[in-house]
């Protein structure tokens, strides 16, 4: 009997880290793609590309990802999940709320540098005519946006109340402009440009509370 339990604790143990060694090349393989899509774009990118990247043969990377498409929707997933963490810490914490709305705002607008083109192809995407096996991808996504969005407009109303933001409407309208002002950088940003993510989220965030903060 307690040989039986002694090799049923090896084998759980050599499954943890079969586990663990499995995560820790997966990671490998989906940085590996983050820039294989930044050099090549989504549509010269392939899983050759990324398998010549990482210096294994393509073969192997199917026992990681099926498609191009799976690769890219779960490493947008992480970014996207990583960046509506951010978004509710910071709406939730006890910064007030002008550095609040500065924080988050050049907070995305790095996140949109530092997964460059990754993010700006993800705010290309129709979530709503995503259909079949990305069909859960898609409904997750809508509801990390909606998520991140009222962060957003949370912070607007706390400026409202205490008085640090001028009442110009409705918050969900600001945020729409907020997130439409950076969503739009897609048309034109480039991670090599001078000037770019730090400077282009602080030029953002100046522009915001210009508009938001009071002068009172």
């Amino acid at each position: 009997m307690a040989a039986n339990t002694v090799i049923g604790k090896r084998r759980l143990s050599a499954q943890k880290e079969a586990r663990a060694s499995y995560e820790i090349r997966k990671a490998e393989i989906a940085e590996a793609a983050v820039r294989v899509f930044h050099k090549l774009g989504y549509q010269g990118a392939s899983l050759s590309a990324v398998a010549a990247e990482v210096g294994i043969d393509r073969a192997t990377i199917y026992y990681y990802f099926s498609s191009k498409e799976e690769m890219f929707d779960e490493i947008v997933r992480a970014v996207l999940e990583n960046n509506e963490a951010l978004a509710r810490r910071i709406a939730g914490s006890n910064m007030k709320p002008a550095r609040k709305m500065r924080e988050l705002v050049m907070a995305f607008m790095t996140s949109f540098a530092e997964n460059y083109p990754l993010l700006h192809i993800y705010v290309r995407e129709d979530l709503k005519q995503v259909t079949g096996k990305r069909t859960d991808w898609s409904r997750h996504m809508r509801g990390l946006n909606r998520s991140i969005e009222d962060c957003f407009v949370d912070i607007v109303e706390q400026g409202y109340a205490d008085g640090s933001f001028r009442n110009i409407g409705a918050a969900r309208t600001v945020t729409f402009g907020i997130l439409g002002m950076l969503n739009w950088s897609h048309r034109w940003f480039r991670p090599d440009a001078p000037g770019a993510s730090e400077d282009i989220g602080k030029i953002f965030a100046d522009m915001v509370m210009a508009g938001l903060e009071s002068p009172y």
